[in-house]
């Protein structure tokens, strides 16, 4: 039992997310109970609009939860300083960069700041740990390249490669595929399956391509109008749990090959 408490990275009890305001407020979702064990990829997915961004904002801290209680590493993430939980989670947003002039070595060492003195200097270990980051994510051949000389799937792994050179336990993505064609999505997708394999690091990810979401993760979160819900995608597609994400007036879920198809 004790070790399986220490495999769980993220918990959250009877969470509920959304907006306040001093007169009201805007529940989203609520009761959210999941739990991220070490190691694991994770997709969370939903319709446009159902408030997969608003979970992920609220899971770090970005937002406060209108209800309920997150930790991560056993740990209330209000307990945390800003440095501290840098130290325990990473964040891959889909924002575009301002800073694309920096090298890519420059920009995955910004992943060290949480460790680094006030004037920022890399140590051995520091820039160590900034090369096995770029290896990982097969970016040394192009570790002295500018970042506004890289094609999108490329400037995506180098985001990757900072959020592995932070050296958290648990890295979370918002929509890492966003602009990349299906071959890059899939090699993006391919790519953090394997570094969670590799690193034991657990990593969750929003994304609208459920079909390989699917094939890929072991765990899936999946938001719809009246509840979310966690599990591994082989007990949600016995549960019938993907026929409900979306109207059924115009695609539907084929248990039997785990994707979607446009009806007829």
């Amino acid at each position: 039992m004790a070790s399986n408490i220490k495999n769980i990275i993220l918990k959250t009890t009877e969470l509920s997310i959304g907006y306040s305001s001093r007169k009201e407020k805007n529940i989203v979702a609520s009761n959210i109970n999941i739990q991220l064990e070490k190691g694991k990829l994770i997709g969370l997915i939903g319709a446009n609009g159902i408030g997969k961004s608003t979970l992920l904002r609220t899971l770090t801290n970005v937002q406060n939860p209108l209800n309920g209680s997150i930790e991560i590493n056993q740990k209330n993430i209000i307990e945390y300083s800003a440095v501290d939980l840098a130290k325990v989670l990473s964040l891959v947003l889909t924002e575009q960069i301002a800073s694309k002039n920096l090298s890519v070595f420059e920009l995955t060492a910004l992943g060290r700041q949480p460790y680094t003195n006030w004037v920022g200097n890399l140590s051995g270990n520091d820039i160590e740990i900034v090369n096995k980051a770029l290896k990982q994510t097969n970016l040394l051949d192009l570790k002295h390249k500018k970042c506004f000389e890289l094609s999108d799937g490329q400037l995506q792994k180098v985001m990757i490669a900072r959020a592995l050179a932070q050296d958290t336990d648990l890295i979370i993505l918002d929509e890492p595929t966003t602009h990349l064609d299906m071959y890059h999505k899939a090699y993006i997708l391919k790519l953090l399956q394997k570094l969670a394999k590799e690193t034991n690091k657990t990593i969750l990810f929003s994304s609208h391509e459920i079909d390989l979401t699917i094939q890929l993760c072991d765990t899936l979160i999946v938001m719809t109008d009246n509840e979310v819900v966690s599990d591994a995608p082989c007990n949600l597609i016995t549960k019938g749990t993907f026929g409900s994400l979306f109207p059924n007036d115009l695609i539907a879920f084929n248990e039997k090959t785990g994707s979607f198809r446009v009806k007829k």
